[in-house]
């Protein structure tokens, strides 16, 4: 297992930390998911998932991955 830290924007409230942990928590390897809004970080625990399955995900939520 592996932890990846992503930066995302356009997160501002506890409905975005929900929508955002919801889409990436369904990535096929993902076995947690940390949504740090005042930093604007999400933590993904697991094995398997790729960069691009994450950036999906984060967008599918409604937000932009924009570093790894």
């Amino acid at each position: 297992m592996s932890v990846k830290v992503y930066a995302v924007t356009g997160m501002t409230c506890d409905h975005c930390v929900a929508a955002v942990r919801g889409e990436v928590s369904n990535v096929p390897g993902v076995t947690d998911v940390n949504v740090d809004l005042a930093a604007g970080r999400v933590s993904v625990d697991g094995t398997g998932f790729t960069d691009e399955q994450i950036r999906a995900a984060v967008d599918e939520a409604g937000y932009t991955l924009v570093a790894t």
